[in-house]
Protein backbone atom coordinates (compact mmCIF):
# COMPACT_ATOMS: atom_id res chain seq x y z
CA UNK A 1 0.00 0.00 0.00
CA UNK A 2 3.20 2.70 1.01
CA UNK A 3 4.53 1.88 -2.51
CA UNK A 4 1.07 2.74 -4.32
CA UNK A 5 0.43 5.83 -2.59
CA UNK A 6 4.21 6.85 -2.88
CA UNK A 7 4.04 6.63 -6.50
CA UNK A 8 0.45 8.06 -6.68
CA UNK A 9 1.92 11.00 -5.11
CA UNK A 10 4.81 11.32 -7.55
CA UNK A 11 2.76 10.77 -10.61
CA UNK A 12 0.53 13.15 -9.48
CA UNK A 13 2.85 16.08 -8.68
CA UNK A 14 5.12 15.44 -11.54
CA UNK A 15 2.86 15.50 -14.00
CA UNK A 16 0.59 18.29 -13.38
CA UNK A 17 3.91 20.39 -12.29
CA UNK A 18 5.47 19.37 -16.08
CA UNK A 19 3.82 21.53 -17.59
CA UNK A 20 4.21 24.33 -15.90
CA UNK A 21 7.72 23.74 -15.67
CA UNK A 22 8.60 23.12 -19.25
CA UNK A 23 6.67 27.01 -20.14
CA UNK A 24 9.22 28.44 -17.35
CA UNK A 25 12.24 26.80 -18.06
CA UNK A 26 11.48 27.77 -21.69
CA UNK A 27 11.56 31.10 -21.02
CA UNK A 28 13.86 31.25 -18.21
CA UNK A 29 16.48 29.64 -20.88
CA UNK A 30 16.22 31.41 -24.06
CA UNK A 31 16.32 34.78 -21.27
CA UNK A 32 19.66 33.44 -20.22
CA UNK A 33 20.86 32.32 -23.43
CA UNK A 34 20.52 35.46 -24.85
CA UNK A 35 21.96 37.58 -22.41
CA UNK A 36 19.27 38.66 -20.77
CA UNK A 37 19.40 37.28 -17.08
CA UNK A 38 18.12 39.89 -15.45
CA UNK A 39 14.61 39.22 -16.46
CA UNK A 40 14.36 35.96 -15.06
CA UNK A 41 14.09 37.05 -11.45
CA UNK A 42 10.25 37.92 -12.43
CA UNK A 43 9.46 34.98 -13.76
CA UNK A 44 10.28 33.16 -11.09
CA UNK A 45 8.78 36.06 -8.49
CA UNK A 46 5.23 34.85 -10.74
CA UNK A 47 5.85 31.33 -10.14
CA UNK A 48 6.64 31.66 -6.43
CA UNK A 49 3.36 33.82 -6.20
CA UNK A 50 1.51 30.89 -7.82
CA UNK A 51 2.70 28.47 -5.50
CA UNK A 52 1.22 30.54 -2.33
CA UNK A 53 -1.89 31.76 -4.75
CA UNK A 54 -2.65 27.75 -4.85
CA UNK A 55 -2.32 26.76 -1.44
CA UNK A 56 -5.14 29.86 -1.09
CA UNK A 57 -7.17 28.45 -3.57
CA UNK A 58 -7.13 24.86 -2.78
CA UNK A 59 -8.32 25.74 0.90
CA UNK A 60 -10.74 28.15 -0.75
CA UNK A 61 -11.93 25.32 -2.53
CA UNK A 62 -11.82 22.76 0.34
CA UNK A 63 -13.91 24.78 2.78
CA UNK A 64 -16.67 26.19 0.55
CA UNK A 65 -16.99 23.83 -2.67
CA UNK A 66 -16.61 20.41 -0.85
CA UNK A 67 -13.19 19.81 -2.95
CA UNK A 68 -14.68 20.26 -6.16
CA UNK A 69 -12.99 22.46 -8.56
CA UNK A 70 -14.60 25.47 -10.64
CA UNK A 71 -14.93 24.17 -14.70
CA UNK A 72 -15.56 27.89 -15.46
CA UNK A 73 -13.20 29.43 -13.33
CA UNK A 74 -10.48 27.08 -14.86
CA UNK A 75 -11.61 27.81 -18.28
CA UNK A 76 -10.87 31.43 -17.52
CA UNK A 77 -7.57 30.83 -16.38
CA UNK A 78 -6.45 28.75 -19.35
CA UNK A 79 -7.53 30.89 -21.69
CA UNK A 80 -5.86 33.77 -20.22
CA UNK A 81 -2.56 32.02 -20.08
CA UNK A 82 -3.10 31.14 -23.81
CA UNK A 83 -3.63 34.72 -24.97
CA UNK A 84 -0.20 35.50 -23.03
CA UNK A 85 1.59 32.56 -24.72
CA UNK A 86 0.15 33.51 -27.91
CA UNK A 87 1.88 37.03 -27.16
CA UNK A 88 5.19 35.72 -26.43
CA UNK A 89 5.39 33.60 -28.78
CA UNK A 90 5.03 35.98 -31.33
CA UNK A 91 7.24 38.38 -29.75
CA UNK A 92 10.11 35.69 -29.61
CA UNK A 93 9.48 35.14 -33.61
CA UNK A 94 9.97 38.73 -34.32
CA UNK A 95 13.48 38.79 -32.55
CA UNK A 96 14.93 35.88 -33.48
CA UNK A 97 17.73 38.05 -35.48
CA UNK A 98 20.71 38.12 -32.48
CA UNK A 99 21.21 41.55 -33.80
CA UNK A 100 17.54 42.60 -33.61
CA UNK A 101 17.72 41.01 -30.16
CA UNK A 102 20.69 43.19 -29.30
CA UNK A 103 19.39 46.17 -30.49
CA UNK A 104 16.09 45.81 -28.77
CA UNK A 105 17.99 44.90 -25.18
CA UNK A 106 20.17 48.27 -25.68
CA UNK A 107 17.05 50.32 -26.75
CA UNK A 108 15.17 49.25 -23.58
CA UNK A 109 18.03 49.66 -21.13
CA UNK A 110 16.82 52.71 -20.51
CA UNK A 111 13.08 51.87 -19.69
CA UNK A 112 14.03 49.31 -17.05
CA UNK A 113 14.37 46.80 -20.42
CA UNK A 114 10.91 46.91 -21.31
CA UNK A 115 8.07 46.62 -18.37
CA UNK A 116 5.51 45.12 -20.43
CA UNK A 117 7.49 42.46 -21.37
CA UNK A 118 8.80 41.90 -17.55
CA UNK A 119 5.20 41.74 -16.48
CA UNK A 120 3.85 39.47 -19.46
CA UNK A 121 6.81 36.88 -18.25
CA UNK A 122 5.53 37.00 -14.91
CA UNK A 123 1.83 36.53 -15.70
CA UNK A 124 2.49 33.63 -18.18
CA UNK A 125 4.63 31.63 -15.18
CA UNK A 126 1.71 32.62 -12.37
CA UNK A 127 -0.73 31.38 -14.58
CA UNK A 128 0.96 28.20 -15.66
CA UNK A 129 1.68 27.26 -12.21
CA UNK A 130 -1.56 28.49 -10.74
CA UNK A 131 -3.72 26.27 -12.81
CA UNK A 132 -1.26 23.01 -11.82
CA UNK A 133 -0.67 23.94 -8.51
CA UNK A 134 -4.33 24.21 -7.24
CA UNK A 135 -5.33 21.05 -8.99
CA UNK A 136 -2.20 19.42 -7.33
CA UNK A 137 -3.59 20.29 -3.67
CA UNK A 138 -6.39 19.34 -4.40
CA UNK A 139 -5.55 15.99 -5.96
CA UNK A 140 -3.10 15.39 -3.56
CA UNK A 141 -6.07 16.02 -0.41
CA UNK A 142 -8.31 13.49 -2.22
CA UNK A 143 -5.47 11.13 -1.95
CA UNK A 144 -4.37 11.62 1.67
CA UNK A 145 -8.07 11.36 2.43
CA UNK A 146 -8.38 8.00 0.46
CA UNK A 147 -5.07 6.60 2.50
CA UNK A 148 -3.50 7.79 6.07
CA UNK A 149 -3.41 10.94 5.74
CA UNK A 150 -0.06 12.86 4.77
CA UNK A 151 2.02 9.86 6.06
CA UNK A 152 5.77 9.20 5.12
CA UNK A 153 4.71 7.13 1.46
CA UNK A 154 2.55 10.32 0.42
CA UNK A 155 5.24 13.12 1.48
CA UNK A 156 8.21 10.72 0.06
CA UNK A 157 6.47 10.85 -3.55
CA UNK A 158 6.07 14.80 -3.33
CA UNK A 159 9.25 15.06 -2.70
CA UNK A 160 10.53 12.53 -5.30
CA UNK A 161 8.65 14.30 -7.50
CA UNK A 162 10.31 17.93 -6.61
CA UNK A 163 13.74 16.39 -7.32
CA UNK A 164 13.02 14.89 -10.43
CA UNK A 165 11.06 18.47 -11.81
CA UNK A 166 14.33 20.10 -10.59
CA UNK A 167 16.72 17.96 -12.39
CA UNK A 168 14.76 18.52 -15.47
CA UNK A 169 14.50 22.25 -15.09
CA UNK A 170 18.78 22.02 -14.48
CA UNK A 171 19.27 19.71 -17.50
CA UNK A 172 17.17 21.86 -19.80
CA UNK A 173 19.12 25.06 -18.30
CA UNK A 174 22.27 23.12 -19.26
CA UNK A 175 20.75 22.57 -22.88
CA UNK A 176 20.24 25.78 -23.53
CA UNK A 177 23.45 27.41 -23.34
CA UNK A 178 25.32 25.07 -25.54
CA UNK A 179 22.03 25.99 -28.86
CA UNK A 180 22.52 29.28 -31.41
CA UNK A 181 20.71 31.76 -30.40
CA UNK A 182 18.24 31.67 -33.50
CA UNK A 183 17.55 28.10 -32.68
CA UNK A 184 16.27 28.66 -29.19
CA UNK A 185 14.39 31.56 -30.38
CA UNK A 186 12.37 29.62 -32.94
CA UNK A 187 11.86 26.87 -30.71
CA UNK A 188 10.46 28.77 -27.43
CA UNK A 189 8.53 30.39 -29.76
CA UNK A 190 6.88 27.36 -31.61
CA UNK A 191 6.75 25.44 -27.99
CA UNK A 192 5.14 28.20 -26.25
CA UNK A 193 2.30 28.64 -29.39
CA UNK A 194 1.91 24.50 -29.37
CA UNK A 195 1.29 25.30 -25.30
CA UNK A 196 -1.11 28.00 -25.66
CA UNK A 197 -3.51 25.79 -28.16
CA UNK A 198 -3.31 22.72 -26.15
CA UNK A 199 -4.41 25.42 -23.39
CA UNK A 200 -7.48 26.87 -25.74
CA UNK A 201 -8.88 22.87 -26.35
CA UNK A 202 -8.61 22.12 -22.46
CA UNK A 203 -10.34 25.40 -21.47
CA UNK A 204 -13.02 24.03 -24.24
CA UNK A 205 -13.18 20.82 -22.50
CA UNK A 206 -13.63 22.25 -19.46
CA UNK A 207 -16.57 24.96 -20.96
CA UNK A 208 -17.80 21.38 -22.56
CA UNK A 209 -18.34 19.43 -19.87
CA UNK A 210 -20.65 22.28 -18.46
CA UNK A 211 -22.88 21.80 -21.31
CA UNK A 212 -21.65 25.62 -22.71
CA UNK A 213 -19.71 24.24 -25.50
CA UNK A 214 -21.16 20.94 -27.74
CA UNK A 215 -19.13 17.79 -28.57
CA UNK A 216 -18.59 16.38 -31.62
CA UNK A 217 -15.96 13.80 -31.78
CA UNK A 218 -16.75 11.10 -34.37
CA UNK A 219 -14.00 10.68 -36.90
CA UNK A 220 -11.34 12.95 -35.21
CA UNK A 221 -8.04 10.62 -35.34
CA UNK A 222 -6.90 9.32 -32.35
CA UNK A 223 -3.47 10.33 -32.16
CA UNK A 224 -5.44 13.98 -31.52
CA UNK A 225 -5.77 12.73 -28.45
CA UNK A 226 -2.93 10.91 -27.36
CA UNK A 227 -0.91 13.99 -28.06
CA UNK A 228 -2.66 15.80 -25.50
CA UNK A 229 -5.12 17.54 -27.45
CA UNK A 230 -8.97 18.03 -27.11
CA UNK A 231 -10.92 15.51 -29.43
CA UNK A 232 -13.50 17.18 -30.65
CA UNK A 233 -14.02 19.08 -34.19
CA UNK A 234 -15.47 22.73 -31.62
CA UNK A 235 -11.73 22.64 -29.68
CA UNK A 236 -9.90 21.42 -33.06
CA UNK A 237 -12.09 23.64 -35.48
CA UNK A 238 -10.65 26.45 -33.04
CA UNK A 239 -7.26 25.74 -32.65
CA UNK A 240 -7.22 25.56 -36.55
CA UNK A 241 -8.56 28.97 -36.77
CA UNK A 242 -6.10 30.45 -34.04
CA UNK A 243 -3.32 28.73 -36.38
CA UNK A 244 -4.46 30.43 -39.57
CA UNK A 245 -5.04 33.83 -38.12
CA UNK A 246 -1.41 33.21 -36.11
CA UNK A 247 0.30 32.51 -39.98
CA UNK A 248 -1.42 35.67 -41.71
CA UNK A 249 -0.70 37.85 -39.08
CA UNK A 250 3.20 36.16 -38.54
CA UNK A 251 3.66 36.49 -42.57
CA UNK A 252 2.92 40.27 -42.45
CA UNK A 253 4.89 41.20 -39.68
CA UNK A 254 7.88 39.10 -40.40
CA UNK A 255 7.70 41.03 -43.54
CA UNK A 256 7.06 44.29 -42.00
CA UNK A 257 9.91 43.73 -39.93
CA UNK A 258 12.38 42.89 -42.78
CA UNK A 259 11.47 46.03 -44.14
CA UNK A 260 11.76 48.15 -41.10
CA UNK A 261 15.44 46.44 -40.85
CA UNK A 262 16.32 47.03 -44.33
CA UNK A 263 15.45 51.13 -44.33
CA UNK A 264 17.72 51.16 -40.96
CA UNK A 265 20.65 49.87 -42.61
CA UNK A 266 19.78 52.21 -45.94
CA UNK A 267 19.85 54.57 -43.89
CA UNK A 268 23.14 54.07 -41.81
CA UNK A 269 24.82 53.62 -45.39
Amino acid sequence: MSGSIFLQAFTILFREGLEALLVIAALAAFLRRAGASERIAPLYVGAAAAVLASLGMAWVFETYYDGNHSDLFEAAVMLLAAALMFYMSGWLLLRQDPKAWQTDLNRLAEKALGAGTVVSLAAIAFLAVFREGAETMLFVHALAKGANGFDGSLLAGLAAAVVALAAMFVAMQWLALRLPLRPMFLVTSAFLFVMALKMVGAAFQELQEQAIIPVHNDGVPEWVGTLGFNGSWEALGMQGAILVLAAITGFLLLRRSGRDASQARAAVS
